[in-house]
């Protein structure tokens, strides 16, 4: 039970819900709230096809490139600590504009992936489901996509309820958390 809590406490962090609702609600705050629900599910539904990818066929993408899961686990854990060093500072995870000219379409992509699912995402899910199994991390992944739908259609309630300063302090947490899992994974990776 602990290590399922662990890996839904990883994916909330490495997902981070809290930073992408606040790029979610500064990318759609001008359009009406049919659009709003209609981007909030369609870039959910791009993290969960990345994500249940990933999950199902990550093992045979690096067998394919010739790479072992240490390899992997030191390539993430440079892109985790790179992740978190960006959400302490503050940083833009990435350039996103201001939405503006975007399609419906465009921000959710940007916001499913790579927001939601960027490479961090797809190494943590590659090497947890190896190391905890398939069924904790596909359980941990949905518990966490789930929690950010309602964070999504939500939005002005949760931006209203807990102010931009507040998201921000939490995700530089985070980005704490980030990092320290980021050199983990490379200490496994090297087995040190």
């Amino acid at each position: 039970m602990k290590s399922f809590i662990n890996l839904v406490i990883l994916f909330l962090v490495i997902f981070d819900p809290l930073m992408s609702l606040s790029v979610f609600f500064t990318t759609t705050k001008h359009l009406d709230n049919k659009q709003r629900i209609k981007i909030a599910t369609l870039a959910i539904l791009v993290a969960c096809i990345i994500s249940y990818t990933f999950l199902f066929f990550g093992l045979e993408f690096l067998k394919l490139f010739s790479t072992s899961i240490e390899d992997f686990k030191v390539a993430g854990g440079i892109i985790l600590g790179i992740l978190g060093i960006k959400m302490v500072l503050g940083q833009p995870i990435t350039e996103t504009g201001e939405g503006n000219n975007k399609s419906a379409r465009a921000i959710a992509a940007i916001i499913g992936s790579p927001l939601l699912t960027g490479p961090a995402a797809i190494t943590s899910i590659i090497i947890t489901s190896k190391e905890y199994g398939i069924v904790n991390t596909a359980a941990a992944i949905t518990i966490v996509l789930v929690l950010t739908g309602i964070l999504f259609y939500q939005a002005s309630r949760v931006i209203k309820l807990l102010g931009t300063t507040a998201i921000q302090v939490i995700s530089t947490m985070l980005g704490l958390i980030t990092l320290s899992w980021g050199v983990m994974f490379i200490r496994s990776g090297l087995q040190l």
